[in-house]
């Protein structure tokens, strides 16, 4: 039995209980006061304090670890393939730069040392055409003839390898007319159709395509002045009744359909148009050209063989003044017509070129007669023709 008092009872159950007691159990705790103790325990619980796991973090959590229990495990989505799925990879690759790595530098090897053995020569090392760049125009006679080239054989992918031509303009745009001033009595506009008139004569002789396979050229035969009957007669005999004193070839360039074919689209030109006043109150147009032609057989020869007729051209062409001379508007007269052939078969008088090939075709090809003459370069633009029709057949140096 205590000697204590109910009220000396209810106090020390709560000191001893640490505050344990619910708030009915004494008045002594108000409301606000509680609520104040709630509060404050609520704000001292931490955020890192453990949680219940959801379901689905169950399951997932489950899932792996079977996963990983069977080897199974997928690779995280932001570390790309797992460290097994790598390994298998490199080793795929080894196996396959070993099938296809020596191959594949062995033929790289071979390109190195001949790279020409790659089709279109993408390094532009086997032919020429790739490194050199066009010459300028002329604009002076040449001194001397162009140095050599590297000696190599034309093709018919490269019909100019080994051509001092491989340098020079493409057909008309080699044949440039200089800037017209007046001469004498004709004005600036006379001399320019006097230069553009010569210009034209040029083409259609020696770069036309219907001319070049042995048709006849008109647009040349309708620019001479037609009181040229004498000449324009020697030129229509040559044409349809060719010999040796009725010779197409002093005037056009012309190979004959059945034998030979040009390769390509391309003759190279090079040469010079000057003018100056004549002696008959006229302009005179000087044109002095080299025309460089590619041909092959048509004969179906085996293997395609490709040779090169080069012909060197001098015209003088003279336009009198209308007011003062006879003459037909806008045709020339020929005062000159000089020539040289390299490559082309001697004493053959049939009105075509005929190149000489390194080896014969099926069809038979005209030879003529042995050259008797000099030994001449055919692209040696600084020689002097004047009379060169007398001379021999020679001997071509190159082609």
């Amino acid at each position: 039995m205590s000697d204590r008092s109910p009220e000396e009872h209810g106090s020390g159950a709560r000191e001893g209980d640490g505050g344990a007691s619910s708030p009915g159990a004494a008045g002594s705790i108000s409301d606000e006061e509680w609520a104040k103790f709630v509060q404050d325990s609520a704000r001292g619980i931490p955020d890192s304090a453990p949680k219940e796991p959801s379901a689905r973090a169950r399951m997932v959590t489950e899932r792996l670890r079977q996963q990983e229990a069977r080897g199974e495990l997928p690779s995280g989505w932001r570390t790309g393939p797992s460290l097994r799925e790598t390994q298998k990879r490199a080793t795929r690759r080894r196996r396959l730069w070993a099938i296809v790595g020596l191959p594949v530098a062995a033929a790289l090897a071979v390109v190195a040392m001949r790279p020409s053995l790659l089709p279109g020569d993408p390094f532009g090392a086997g032919e020429p055409e790739a490194a050199v760049s066009p010459l300028p125009a002329e604009t002076v006679a040449p001194t001397a003839a162009p140095g050599a080239v590297d000696p190599r054989t034309p093709t018919l992918d490269r019909p100019f390898a080994g051509s001092p031509a491989l340098r020079w303009a493409d057909g008309a745009a080699g044949i440039v007319v200089p800037p017209a001033t007046p001469v004498g009595t004709l004005s600036k506009a006379q001399v320019e159709k006097a230069l553009q008139s010569s210009r034209k004569l040029l083409i259609d002789a020696n770069l036309d395509p219907a001319t070049l396979r042995g048709d006849r050229p008109r647009a040349a035969l309708a620019a001479i002045e037609p009181r040229q009957k004498d000449l324009l007669a020697l030129l229509n005999t040559g044409l349809s009744k060719p010999d040796e004193a009725h010779d197409p070839l002093s005037m056009f360039s012309r190979f004959d359909p059945r034998r030979l074919r040009l390769v390509g689209e391309v003759v190279k030109t090079r040469g010079r148009m000057t003018f100056t006043a004549g002696e008959h109150a006229s302009v005179v147009v000087h044109a002095d050209y080299t025309f460089v032609y590619p041909v092959t057989r048509v004969d179906g020869s085996a293997p395609a063989e490709v040779a090169r007729t080069i012909v060197r051209r001098v015209l003088d062409l003279e336009f009198p003044d209308p007011r003062k001379y006879v003459a037909t508007p806008g045709r020339l007269r020929v005062v000159r017509y000089d020539r040289d052939i390299g490559n082309s078969a001697c004493d053959v008088h049939d009105g075509f070129l005929h190149p000489r090939f390194s080896t014969s075709g099926t069809t038979a090809e005209p030879t003529g007669a042995a050259p008797s003459g000099p030994t001449v370069d055919p692209y040696d633009r600084s020689r002097d023709l004047t009379g060169h029709g007398d001379e021999p057949c020679g001997v071509t140096s190159r082609t």
